[in-house]
């Protein structure tokens, strides 16, 4: 997945309504319709970062996290960049975290990083991924960087369904291991 990768010629204007109208309407709890809608514009633009960073997110949502890793991958190596880049490299990070892949998730996280040093969601979904891997302490430590620096950031915002959805799961898995 390198970054090396030339500059896309933008989608038609009428293709990223097209998009945005698609997304605006998805039904989260019965993606099939939002998927079944986004293959004929993948058909149409294969290669697409965006194109496939969309359909990508639709399966994930779907709950289809394997089909929806080949598409975050081919996403990043197609040039996506700018925030859904990194909104890119949050999903695929927790895609491969829920698939139980961890060191792949944590090397993805750490390439975040390093491209959004900045970035408070980035960290937040990190830390989910370091507590997974049993790696307790640093994620505590790194929640609690966070909180410090960045309580209240519009990016974290964004994401709070799902990290309150990660809590409660992960109190489940406490309680579970009880």
């Amino acid at each position: 997945m390198s970054r090396d990768v030339a500059p896309q010629p933008e989608l038609p204007l009428s293709v990223v309504e097209r998009l945005e109208a698609l997304l605006a309407a998805r039904d989260r709890a019965n993606m099939a319709p939002t998927i079944d809608a986004l293959l004929p514009i993948l058909e149409a633009y294969p290669g697409n970062a965006r194109v496939l960073y969309e359909v990508g997110g639709a399966f994930d949502t779907a709950g289809e996290e394997t089909s929806a890793r080949d598409y975050y991958e081919r996403a990043l190596s197609a040039g996506l960049s700018g925030d859904e880049r990194r909104r890119c490299f949050l999903q695929y990070g927790s895609t491969l975290r829920n698939l139980e892949e961890l060191d792949a998730s944590l090397a993805v996280f750490e390439r975040a990083r390093d491209e959004f040093p900045d970035s408070p969601s980035v960290r937040a979904f990190e830390a989910i991924t370091l507590h997974a891997a049993g790696r307790a302490d640093e994620s505590v430590a790194s929640l609690l960087e966070l909180a410090a620096i960045h309580v209240g950031a519009e990016e974290i915002r964004r994401y709070v369904p799902a990290l309150l959805g990660n809590a409660v799961w992960i109190r489940e898995q406490a309680k579970t291991a009880e």
